[in-house]
């Protein structure tokens, strides 16, 4: 049996606020779902019905857990970028075998992480890492409420007609959790690349699950200058995203999220959190802060990933008034 640990003067955050991390455009599209009514309810009642255990079985029957006995040079890099973070306990770390470089979060009591076995076969040790903390601050940033009715929706499929689920804008509400989820995953880039201490890192393994090579085969500096060229014609490629989020897209322009990032860094606050400043936990902003946040930035998506669905957010949620009311009279 192979032994691996964390050494005993591993890098750690200890007490690292999510918010320290966190995109503009997560606090803004959490805070626009917050707005829609009655949309926590109804994502913990499609939990408490059984979806999530449905989901996890599905995942759990066609994985294999690792430990310090199944790949534990893997384990033990999700247990460093956990350590880093911060993050206790370390979630469950799973492989199953998907032919496509993923990984994914579930679970919103008690999350587990699963990596495609194409993830482990292409990537290296550092670009696992990049993998690794950005799940790891998906648990911290408990995206996993959200994440996992997302996933629920995603795996039901948009032409499902099940009993329970009728009278939900299901719909609607992927669309309004995709949007969302977009803006999520800025703020775990944002995070992979403080637990690395490497931004190019991030990039880099970006590149490499976008394109199916190997690094080595790539130029990240090209893959880069299309992260400017991006921004230098974000009015073309705005449309185009446009009609990919309603192709279902899950995950933000690759090019877009290494501009993104590479912004932040020049922003100078990736070096002041590497450096051990950044807000405790507890520190968080109040509702009110959080509001204000997403009236300046980015929670007009959210409400139209509703409204390009052709319902407003009133009737969304009145219609998830309606479905809760009807759960509790069969009850």
């Amino acid at each position: 049996m192979v032994v691996v640990s964390l050494p005993a003067d591993a890098y750690k955050l200890r007490g690292l606020s999510p918010r320290a991390f966190q995109h503009p455009a997560d606090r803004a599209a959490t805070a626009a779902l917050r707005q829609i009514p009655y949309l926590d309810q109804v994502v913990r009642r499609l939990i408490d019905l059984g979806y999530e255990r449905a989901l996890r079985a599905a995942y759990l029957g066609a994985a294999v857990r690792l430990g310090d006995r199944q790949l534990p040079e893997v384990w033990v890099l999700h247990r460093e970028a956990c350590n880093v973070l911060d993050l206790r306990p370390a979630p469950a770390l799973f492989l199953t075998q998907v032919p496509v470089t993923n990984a994914v979060t579930i679970g919103a009591t008690e999350p587990i992480v699963v990596l495609n076995s194409e993830t482990v076969a292409l990537l290296d040790d550092q670009a696992l890492r990049v993998v690794l903390a950005h799940e790891a601050a998906h648990v911290l940033s408990d995206h996993v409420l959200y994440g996992t009715a997302l996933q629920i929706l995603v795996s039901l499929g948009s032409n499902v007609r099940l009993p329970l689920l009728a009278g939900l804008p299901l719909m609607a509400i992927r669309s309004a959790l995709l949007e969302w989820w977009r803006a999520a995953e800025l703020s775990c880039d944002r995070a992979a690349a403080i637990v690395t201490r490497d931004p190019l890192a991030v990039c880099r393994t970006l590149m490499v699950m976008t394109g199916g090579a190997a690094a080595e085969r790539l130029d990240l500096d090209a893959f880069m200058k299309q992260g400017l060229d991006y921004d230098e014609q974000a009015t073309g490629l705005d449309r185009v995203s446009k009609l990919l989020v309603q192709l279902n897209l899950t995950h933000p322009l690759p090019v877009r999220r290494t501009h993104e990032l590479l912004t932040w860094v020049r922003s100078g606050d990736y070096d002041r959190i590497v450096a051990g400043e950044f807000p405790q936990r507890g520190d968080e902003p109040s509702p009110r802060e959080e509001a204000a946040a997403a009236a300046t930035h980015y929670a007009q998506r959210v409400q139209d990933a509703v409204t390009g669905l052709g319902e407003s957010v009133n009737d969304v949620g009145q219609a998830l008034g309606d479905w809760l009311k009807k759960q509790q009279g069969d009850r």
